[in-house]
């Protein structure tokens, strides 16, 4: 049963009461049912902490315009709500950069990270091409360049053949404010460059992976945030794209249970 804190966070807990807690942070637009097909093996040995973004799912929209920072705030807060000290935050795609910022501002909370298919520097061409398209959505809202987008993150196969699911993914994104989902796709476009080359660099323990075919979150990314990170591990997922954890999740669950159970058990 879902629950809200006081700043109007929705969220879900499950598995053992006093477990590590893996918290799970989804991507622009979707929301905590993105996590639907993972949570359960997540919570045979992990407090599993899901819940949706300011202005995502069931939250409340966010109380300023939305940076990293405020998303990194919004999980520090339910933490405290929740009163657990420490989590591993695992995290997709933006859910991946607003990981990356919590462990940067809030240094302790952060008992480990996952960061799946989530950008990092782009270089000038690349980072253009995303502001264009930033652009286009706060013109035309969420569904503006969504048949283009579904195109980028799911494979030809899944969306010949799972058209349930296509559409359910759809929804999700179109049940996005016009106005907030601009401002939130912004902040993908735009704040990774303030968790570039961190200094002080993190040092939590952490997994990087990513799809071989992922055009926005790309393997020579992956590998990239993986050599800032000292000791971190990458693993890149044959084959699929950016919805690659939606498409075959137990090709995303077996590694990230493997890299926290070594952690943790």
């Amino acid at each position: 049963m879902a629950s809200k804190d006081s700043n109007g966070t929705v969220y879900e807990c499950s598995g053992p009461e006093h477990a590590p807690v893996i918290a799970l942070i989804h991507g622009l637009g979707l929301n905590r049912q993105t996590w639907r097909d993972h949570e359960p093996e997540f919570a045979r040995n992990y407090r599993v902490l899901n819940y949706d973004l300011y202005g995502h799912g069931e939250s409340t929209p966010p109380p300023v315009k939305p940076t990293l920072s405020l998303f990194a705030e919004q999980l520090r807060d339910l933490l405290d709500h929740l009163n657990i000290e420490q989590c591993a935050a695992v995290g997709f795609s933006l859910g991946g950069m607003i990981n990356r910022r919590f462990a940067l501002d809030y240094p302790g909370r952060a008992s480990a990270l996952a960061i799946l298919n989530s950008p990092h520097e782009r270089g000038a061409e690349a980072q253009k091409a995303v502001e264009e398209r930033a652009a286009k959505s706060a013109a035309g809202g969420p569904g503006a360049t969504l048949d283009t987008t579904l195109k980028r993150w799911l494979t030809p196969k899944f969306l010949a053949t799972e058209p349930d699911r296509v559409e359910e993914i759809k929804q999700w994104v179109l049940a996005n404010d016009i106005d907030i989902y601009a401002q939130c796709r912004w902040v993908l476009a735009n704040g990774v460059v303030e968790i570039i080359r961190p200094d002080p660099p993190l040092t939590v323990p952490t997994l990087i992976m990513t799809c071989e075919n992922d055009t926005g979150s790309t393997p020579a990314m992956s590998h990239s945030i993986s050599s800032e990170i000292a000791g971190s591990q990458t693993i890149i997922v044959p084959q699929l794209q950016h919805l690659g954890l939606l498409e075959q999740p137990e090709l995303f669950t077996k590694p990230v249970l493997n890299f926290l159970d070594q952690l943790f058990f």
